[in-house]
C-alpha cells in the first residue's frame, strides 16, 4: 500500500529526511517513532503530496508520488497535529465542506455517519470553536475519513487529550484496524504504539530499526525470566550459568535474572535444575521491556550515548 524507495527531502542545508526505504502493508497499523524534528510530519507531507521530494520515489495505494498527487490525495486522509478547523462553523458544517471538494454523492448521509460514529452527532450544528480539545481531535479525524481513504496518516493523534479523550480516539484507530485501511501514525505515546501497531520503525532524519515492538525488544535485550526463590545461593547462579542457552545470569535479592532464548522451552529443564540443587522456586515470571526501552537504547545509540 505505502512504499517509499530512498525517500529524501532537503530544506536548503537541512536533512529532513535521509534516503528512507520502507514498506507497509495494507491493512497494517505502522507506528512512525521518533523526537522532534526527526522528519516524521514531513515524511507525511512528502507521502501525501503536499510537498515534492529532493530525491527518491514513493508510491501510496498505487501513485508514485509526483506522477499522479491529485489521484494520490484523493486515497489518503490526513490527521495533522494541529488541525485547522473551521471555527465558526457547525460541525456539521465543517464536514460537508469538505465532503463537497471530495465530490461525495451523499453528502449528508456521509456527515451523519461520522458525526455519530465519534460521538459528535448531537453536537453538530454547534460551532467548533466552542469545542473541547477532544471533541476537535474526534471531528477532525471525521473529515480525514469522510471520503473513504484507503490510507490513513495521523500525526500525533492523542497529544494533549484528557485519558477519556485518548482512550476514545485509540478505541476508534484500533476499530479502524479491523477495516482493513492502512494507518500511519506519528507519535511520542510509546504505550499507545504497543498497543495498537502491528509493527514500528524509529526515526530519527534516517530509519534505525523497523520490526514488531516485541521482535525489536529480543533483538535488542533477549528475554529475561526471573526466577522468585526463598532464598539464592551462590550455587544457584553457577548452575544456571552453566547451561549454554543462558546468556547471564545475576542474583538480586531473592531471585535470579536470567536472560536467555526461548524460555517457553527452556524453563522447565531450569526449574528442575534449581530444584535439584535445593532452591525453592516460589514463582516464575519474565520481566518484559517496555517500548520506551526499545526508544531510548536505539535513539541513544544514535546519539553516541551508552545504552542503559
Amino acid at each position: 500500500m505505502i512504499r517509499i524507495e530512498g525517500l529524501s527531502k532537503r530544506f536548503d542545508q537541512t536533512v529532513a529526511v535521509d534516503d528512507l526505504w520502507l514498506e507497509v502493508e495494507p491493512g497494517e497499523v505502522f507506528g512512525f517513532l521518533g523526537p522532534n524534528g526527526a522528519g516524521k510530519t514531513t515524511t507525511i507531507r512528502l507521502l501525501s503530496g503536499l510537498i515534492g521530494p529532493s530525491g527518491g520515489r514513493a508510491w501510496v495505494a498505487g501513485y508514485q508520488l509526483g506522477q499522479d498527487d491529485t489521484a494520490l490525495r484523493r486515497q489518503v486522509g490526513i490527521l495533522t497535529e494541529t488541525p485547522g478547523l473551521y471555527d465558526t462553523l457547525s460541525a456539521e458544517r465543517n464536514l460537508s465542506f469538505f465532503a463537497e471538494l471530495y465530490g461525495i454523492e451523499d453528502i449528508a448521509a456521509q456527515v451523519e455517519r461520522y458525526l455519530r460514529m465519534l460521538g459528535l452527532w448531537n453536537r453538530r450544528s454547534e460551532p467548533t470553536g466552542t469545542f473541547s480539545r477532544g471533541m476537535r481531535q474526534r471531528l477532525a479525524i471525521a473529515r480525514a475519513l469522510i471520503h473513504e481513504p484507503q490510507v490513513l496518516f495521523l500525526d500525533e493523534p492523542t497529544t494533549g487529550l484528557d485519558p477519556e479523550a485518548a482512550h476514545l480516539v485509540r478505541d476508534f484507530i484500533a476499530g479502524l484496524k479491523g477495516q482493513g485501511r492502512t494507518i500511519f501514525i506519528c507519535t511520542h505515546n510509546l504505550d499507545e504504539a504497543d498497543r495498537l501497531c502491528d509493527r514500528i520503525g524509529v526515526f530519527n532524519t534516517r530509519l534505525l530499526a523497523l520490526d514488531t515492538p516485541a521482535a525489536l525488544r529480543r533483538e535488542i535485550f533477549g528475554r529475561t525470566v526471573v526466577f522468585h526463590l526463598a532464598t539464592v545461593q551462590p550455587t544457584f547462579q553457577t548452575t544456571i550459568e552453566g547451561f549454554p542457552f543462558v546468556k547471564s545470569v545475576k542474583a538480586v535479592d531473592a531471585k535470579l535474572v536470567v536472560t536467555l532464548d526461548n524460555p517457553e522451552i527452556h524453563n522447565p529443564a531450569l526449574v528442575a535444575a534449581l530444584v535439584h540443587d535445593g532452591a525453592e522456586v516460589q514463582f516464575v515470571g519474565e520481566l518484559r521491556r517496555s517500548l520506551e526501552d526499545v526508544y531510548m537504547h536505539l535513539v541513544g545509540s544514535q546519539r553516541g550515548e551508552s545504552p542503559s
